[in-house]
């Protein structure tokens, strides 16, 4: 539970004022918005072995709050309930081990973005921007939520968003002070911006970033082509949600979308990070039988490549090459454009 011991430390820094991002910290170091640390901030009360346990049953619980919150949001669904949760889980099985090993905070995130989701569902925009802002402080790759809901015209949830977004970015200068707030915010982005490059290369990165630092190698070709091709990531979401018809409950496959594309968008995507595509693999499921023969066979290709990709199956040699060509990314490429085409067809 390495990341969980970040998440602890941090904790236990923002309670006594001290600096929370530290270069000494290497690897290791503390990423999230200052008002995430507070969040911790319990935990480093507590003697590490009781704190581990703690968070490790929280997150047993996460995990099964949101299977069971992706599964009961999922709109006209024709497939049994059981079948889509087993199919997701075989798909996604090995990254919410991989997130439980490491005391990591995505099934917290996932929750979260969830009960906006439902909030959304139910016309309850205030509720779901306040909790679209809480997943803010918890991954800030939350952040893509806002301009989602201001391009779906939910004004009131983008203004319940950004209320909470900025009520944490300011909650941490009750102890540092508005200019040690600040200062925490520029420490932040320096975090972030300066460990990027040098992570682009690990194996576990399956961003569209590190694909290409893989393939060519780091440099600015490889960055062009990052651009490039997170711009069309960018316009495949925003193409779906043109196609939208409200009447529908369109939200569902939106937010599935927006979740899977951010593993794929942040330099930093580890691989773990795609369990938040959770929904998007139950409501690919689900739409299965409503596929011609070809793209039902290219679905479940994907998703067994994706449940089957693991080391103690393939070999340790086989699973680093197949990491290091970033097959994983392609194939979530893939998946997307599956989703595109269930919007193109209005199946979703």
């Amino acid at each position: 539970m390495v990341d969980f011991e970040v998440y602890r430390t941090a904790g236990a820094r923002a309670t006594a004022g001290e600096s929370l991002y530290r270069a000494t910290d290497e690897h290791y170091q503390f990423k999230y918005f200052p008002a995430f640390a507070f969040v911790f901030a319990p935990f480093a009360a507590l003697p590490v072995p009781a704190a581990k346990a703690v968070w490790f049953a929280l997150s047993v619980g996460l995990l099964a709050a949101l299977l069971v919150l992706s599964l009961r949001q999922l709109p006209a669904r024709v497939v049994p309930a059981s079948l889509v949760a087993i199919a997701t889980i075989l798909t996604l099985g090995k990254f919410y081990a991989h997130e439980l090993t490491l005391g990591q905070a995505n099934l917290l995130f996932g929750v979260v973005a969830i009960g906006g989701l439902a909030r959304l569902q139910n016309a309850r925009d205030v509720g779901a921007g306040a909790m679209f802002g809480a997943a803010v402080v918890v991954k800030p790759y939350g952040l893509v939520f806002l301009p989602y809901l201001l391009a779906t015209r939910r004004f009131r949830a983008a203004a319940a968003c950004a209320a909470v977004l900025l009520l944490a970015l300011s909650w941490p200068a009750v102890t540092y002070g508005i200019g040690g707030n600040l200062d925490l915010l520029g420490a932040w982005w320096e975090a972030v911006t300066t460990s990027t490059f040098a992570n682009l290369t690990n194996q576990d990165n399956v961003s569209i970033a590190a694909m290409y630092a893989k393939w060519l190698g780091p440099g600015a070709f490889a960055q062009w082509l990052t651009i490039v091709t997170s711009v069309a990531l960018v316009g495949m979401c925003a193409a779906v949600i043109a196609m939208r018809r409200p009447w529908a409950r369109p939200e569902y496959l939106e937010v599935a979308l927006l979740l899977t594309a951010v593993g794929l968008l942040s330099p930093q995507g580890w691989d773990y990070v795609l369990l938040l595509s959770t929904p998007a693999i139950m409501l690919l499921v689900d739409a299965l039988p409503r596929f011609n023969r070809m793209l039902q066979v290219t679905t479940v290709a994907c998703l067994a490549v994706i449940g089957l990709s693991i080391y103690d199956v393939v070999g340790r040699a086989a699973y680093a090459r197949f990491m290091a060509l970033s097959i994983i990314t392609v194939v979530y490429g893939v998946l997307i454009g599956v989703i595109v085409y269930v919007r193109a067809r209005q199946l979703r």
